[in-house]
């Protein structure tokens, strides 16, 4: 599991907001509210990143959850629009299970893991999120499994062996 650091600047990044709320504080004057944002970056071809950010209002609450998830990008291989093999992802209480899926499926995924998968480039994949729903731990269990893919050529490379050989039998 290799988790090599990309340079936002390198490419161009969209932006998805995953989660969005809002957060009430008791003081002696009454109640504050300030928001809490969850946002996803990728470049639609095998790059992710997550990030949160707080403030008292929604717009610098989102922008600083951009700059964050731009700080924490990672790539995964994408072969023909799908992911190379069934990886299983965790984080706290959440679990992930991702499949490769056929050209035409889309993607089969709920919630937070939706978003994801569809802003990190992937067409076609099948998805189920087991344990927690909580948004926080669904996409940092989802980037977790996405950060676990290995390529053929890297299982290929690290066994020492063929790209041939490692599909025969």
């Amino acid at each position: 599991m290799s988790k090599q650091r990309i340079k936002p600047a390198d490419q161009e990044l969209k932006e998805k907001l995953v989660a969005l709320n809002r957060v009430a504080k008791v003081t002696k004057g009454g109640r504050t509210f300030s928001f809490s944002a969850i946002v996803v970056v990728g470049d639609g071809n095998g790059t992710i990143g997550h990030g949160l950010g707080k403030a008292r209002d929604v717009q610098e609450s989102i922008a600083k959850a951009t700059d964050d998830a731009k700080k924490s990008l990672i790539r995964f291989p994408i072969i023909k629009g799908t992911i190379p093999h069934e990886q299983k992802g965790k984080y706290g209480a959440g679990k992930v299970l991702i499949k490769p899926a056929a050209d035409g499926t889309g993607v089969i995924a709920g919630g937070a893991m939706r978003a994801v998968l569809e802003i990190s480039g992937i067409q076609n994949v099948l998805a189920k999120s087991q344990g927690s729903s909580n948004p926080h731990n669904v996409i940092k269990a989802t980037i977790d499994a996405l950060a676990k893919l290995r390529s053929p050529h890297q299982v290929a490379k690290t066994r020492g062996i063929s790209l041939e050989k490692l599909f025969e039998g």
